[in-house]
C-alpha cells in the first residue's frame, strides 16, 4: 500500500484543478481564435504545431548509397 504525504495530496489536487481549467479553456479556443486578426491567429497556430505534429528530420544519402530510381 502506498504512503501518501501531504505534498502528494496537494500535488494531485493541483493537477486535477489545472486539468479542469485547461479543458475549459481548450473548449473556448475556437472563440478566442476567431477574435484574433489573421496574422496573430496564424502565428498562434504556428507556435502550436510542434505540440501537434512530430518533428521531421532531414534525410540525405550517405557514402556508398546508390541513387534510387522511381
Amino acid at each position: 500500500m502506498s504512503k501518501e504525504t501531504k505534498n502528494d495530496v496537494i500535488t494531485s489536487d493541483l493537477r486535477k484543478q489545472l486539468k479542469s481549467m485547461l479543458a475549459t479553456e481548450i473548449q473556448k479556443l475556437p472563440d478566442y481564435l476567431s477574435e484574433l486578426d489573421t496574422e496573430k491567429r496564424i502565428g498562434f497556430l504556428i507556435k502550436l504545431m510542434p505540440f501537434v505534429f512530430p518533428k521531421v528530420d532531414s534525410v540525405s544519402m550517405g557514402a556508398g548509397e546508390t541513387d534510387w530510381e522511381f
